[in-house]
């Protein structure tokens, strides 16, 4: 019986191609669609899930602003985690974890930099389960001078020898430190928030130069530690969150501990000091949405279509049904027929996302693969998908078993009887979603130039900073004077055209930046209740820069006040309540344990995190410590080999004075650009499914239309013998279209309005949502439906009327 229905099916199917491919094609790229969304929606759902995550919390900083207490540091206090195991039975243990900038390695001739490692405490590998190749878990990190590597680096540094307690030198700052290495790890997967190449153990920072025995204390002065808390299971962490941040451990009116998910980390975490960018739960939304528009879409299509076929197939149901064919088993065949479909359209759709999956992972840079594993995780959807096929096959097998044999062979049967106002809602529907996305890609673009084009008060373009990791037996202030010495040669370079030195620049991380709070003002107020960010730079650092001065200047060299200057940004100045720069200029202003600094300059906000931050209230300190070197190029040669070129000089010169050092450079533009990596990613990707929804869409409408245009070919034909028009006959089929859409467009408008207002609102500054957007996507709606419909509607109006009528 089975075998018998598929024949009928699959014959059924050939018969009618043009039905047939709109609908397989149609639902084919609505499944690879979803199943593409899905894939990455699961990747970035996926993060920080391992054994026993569930009860793994970040602990991490609340600041008082105003008189409220809002997220702030992701960091926190070497204390914090000691401290809240000793005071809680709810925490079962902690972990700290404090990274480093940049650290070079040396084994023998070989000399590596890796900037992803940190400190971490022995109960590393008991709360974090990811696999300990060699080594015991309980002792790898138990001592001082040990370390742990992960299973790529241990190959980069060894090769195929087995690293097990050898020797390796580590340098900070110049500074060489001798660790043994205790443990190989597997390389952390992608999915999670933190990727370390190496482990320190803990006890190690006593001797790192960067810390010092006195920093190895419990303090509540140094909050650069990342803190995980193991909790017992089923812990109350609505009670445990309240009891925290209504201990005050840390003695502080302006700061409490606060606790978060480690799972939800990467997609509902956004603050300061983050270890690594981190995704968005609106961005996944969004996304979400699309993907089950597009297979909604790729249904209502099918839907349309069949129970518009379903017209023309009323005398074969009556046929059967006087032939002693029972309801249940029209429907069944219906059925059938609908999940060979299905079938079909999903085999040709997995195949386009194989296909598909190289330049998917290219916009969306990620590495994601449909193997068994993702097949596995997208079961549920999976499940979803054989649930829709079911549903949207249940409808015109039902509407073709109701039809009565006696009006079917009599062709009594009309379209216009039969559904129309489901037609016309599903219509709605599509044009709906249609309208809604085309409105969500004009703003994603337009936000998105907005971020290119808007200027950020810095210059970045033909800059480069250097920032290799120096290895060297001298002392550090010989060290120093050999990167002044590099500087003055570099300015002799004639592709250079100035040099400055800097701790950060715009684009970087907040990895550079300090944080304090606790200011006295000139004018005897003491701030307390405000979040101040400062690094150090150079006289040269604002020219090189093009950074405005609103008032007062650049720092003064060989003065008395070299080692206690400061330039403030104008954000500084409105946070401080101050009207005038005069209230500032070359007055003091006190904090950091006491010390008195002069303000020789306001300049002029800029976008250091770029235009989805909000301006920080910055203090830049004159300081002679050497960080990033900057080198502005002459932007007489900027094609790609005379950069180069300008590189490889830089390079060589780097190591004549620093033969053993790494050496690394980054262009600020692109660092600079970077920051807005994942929202041009997620445009790309919007704009893509956008356009295959239309595409979806449109497919439908043209069997929709073509289908109509057969049922109404006799009518444009008597209205043609009697005088119309091509125009009056495009007209008339457009019109009813036409109409839908203008319904469609009055409900879209607003839902269009809510969704993308809520996207900007990750940005604290953006572009203005315009009236024309709403009639842009109108307008393109409008063209994609009049050029769908008449394709079809012109060859039925110059249609010779004797061949529509020939057969009455």
């Amino acid at each position: 019986m089975i075998k018998n229905y598929l024949k009928i099916a699959l014959r059924y199917l050939l018969k009618n191609k043009l039905y047939s491919l709109i609908n397989i094609f149609g639902l084919a790229v609505g499944i690879a669609s979803f199943v593409l969304i899905m894939l990455y929606v699961n990747y970035e759902k996926g993060f920080d899930t391992f054994e026993g995550s569930e009860n793994v919390y970040r602990t991490y900083m609340d600041y008082l602003e105003g008189d409220t207490f809002v997220p702030g540091d992701a960091m926190t206090y070497n204390a914090s985690g000691p401290v809240l195991k000793e005071l809680f039975p709810e925490v079962v243990d902690y972990v700290r974890l404090y990274y480093f900038e940049n650290l070079a390695f040396q084994v023998g001739e070989k000399t590596l930099e890796q900037p992803l490692g940190s400190l971490a405490d022995p109960s590393y590998f008991d709360i974090f389960k990811y696999p300990l190749l060699k080594g015991d878990p309980k002792t790898v990190l138990a001592e001082p001078n040990a370390i742990v590597l992960s299973r790529s680096f241990a190959q980069k540094l060894f090769g195929n020898e087995n690293p097990l307690q050898k020797r390796v030198s580590v340098f900070e700052d110049g500074t060489e430190t001798q660790l043994t290495v205790t443990g190989i790890m597997e390389d952390v997967p992608k999915t999670v928030h933190f990727r370390n190449s190496f482990l320190i153990s803990y006890e190690t920072e006593k001797t790192l130069t960067d810390f010092g025995p006195q920093a190895h204390e419990l303090n509540w002065n140094m909050n650069n530690y990342y803190t995980y808390l193991k909790l017992a299971p089923n812990t109350n962490i609505d009670v445990l969150r309240q009891k925290i941040m209504d201990s005050d451990i840390e003695k502080n009116d302006t700061e409490r501990h606060n606790i978060e998910p480690i799972e939800a980390i990467h997609l509902y975490s956004n603050k300061p000091y983050e270890v690594t960018a981190n995704g968005s739960i609106l961005r996944i939304k969004f996304l979400t949405a699309i993907a089950f528009i597009i297979l909604v879409l790729s249904w209502l299509n099918y839907v349309n279509l069949s129970t518009t076929k379903s017209m023309e197939r009323a005398k074969e149901a009556g046929i059967r049904k006087v032939a002693g064919a029972k309801k249940s088993q029209l429907i069944f065949q219906s059925l059938i027929e609908s999940i060979l479909l299905n079938v079909i359209a999903m085999t040709i759709g997995l195949s386009m996302v194989f296909a598909a999956m190289p330049l998917y992972n290219k916009i969306t840079g990620n590495e994601l693969y449909l193997d068994w594993e993702a097949l596995i995780n997208l079961t549920p959807y999976f499940i979803f998908i054989l649930g829709g096929i079911v549903l949207s096959g249940l409808y015109p097998a039902l509407l073709l078993s109701r039809f009565s044999p006696a009006k079917a062979l009599k062709g009594k049967v009309r379209a216009s009887t039969e559904g129309i106002g489901l037609r016309k809602g599903l219509i709605v529907t599509q044009f709906f979603a249609t309208i809604v996305l085309l409105t969500g890609t004009f703003v994603i673009t337009k936000q998105i130039n907005f971020l290119d084009n808007q200027p950020i008060g810095a210059n970045v373009d033909q800059i480069i900073a250097l920032h290799g990791t120096v290895v060297s037996d001298k002392a550090d202030s010989l060290v120093v004077n050999d990167f002044r010495i590099l500087q003055e040669q570099l300015e002799v370079f004639p592709f250079v055209e100035s040099t400055a030195i800097a701790q950060t620049y715009p684009g970087d991380s907040f990895d550079n930046l300090s944080s304090t709070r606790g200011l006295w003002l000139p004018d005897g107020r003491k701030d307390d209740k405000n979040v101040f960010y400062t690094y150090h730079a150079q006289p040269d650092y604002f020219d090189l820069m093009d950074m405005e001065f609103l008032a007062g200047g650049t720092f003064i060299p060989n003065s008395n006040l070299e080692g206690n200057q400061i330039v403030v940004n104008e954000t500084f100045l409105k946070t401080m309540g101050f009207s005038s720069t005069d209230e500032l200029i070359n007055k003091t202003v006190t904090f950091w344990g006491n010390n008195d600094w002069r303000v020789m300059g306001v300049i002029k906000d800029y976008y250091h995190f770029g235009l989805k931050s909000p301006v920080l209230p910055t203090i830049i300190r004159y300081d002679d410590n050497i960080s990033n070197i900057l080198i502005k190029l002459d932007k007489s040669d900027t094609s790609v080999a005379g950069v180069a070129s300008a590189l490889n000089q830089i390079e060589n010169k780097w190591r004549e004075v620093f033969p053993q050092s790494t050496f690394d450079y980054t262009f600020l533009d692109e660092k600079f650009e970077a920051q807005y990596e994942q929202d041009k990613a997620f445009g790309n990707a919007f704009q893509i499914f956008t356009v295959l929804s239309i595409l979806i869409a449109s497919l439908g409408l043209f069997g929709l239309t073509a289908y109509t245009v057969v049922l109404r070919k006799k009518e444009i034909g008597i209205r043609k013998v009697n005088g119309a028009t091509i125009t009056q006959v495009l007209t008339l089929l457009n019109k009813d279209f036409v109409k839908l859409l203008g319904l469609a467009f009055l409900i879209a408008m607003p839902s269009a309005w809510y969704v993308m207002n809520q996207w900007l609102e990750g940005f604290t500054y953006r572009t203005n949502f315009s009236w024309w957007i709403f009639a842009l996507a109108g307008l393109t709606a409008l063209l994609i439906t009049f050029l769908t419909v008449s394709w079809q509607s012109f060859k039925a109006a110059v249609t010779n009327p004797v061949e529509s009528l020939k057969d009455e």
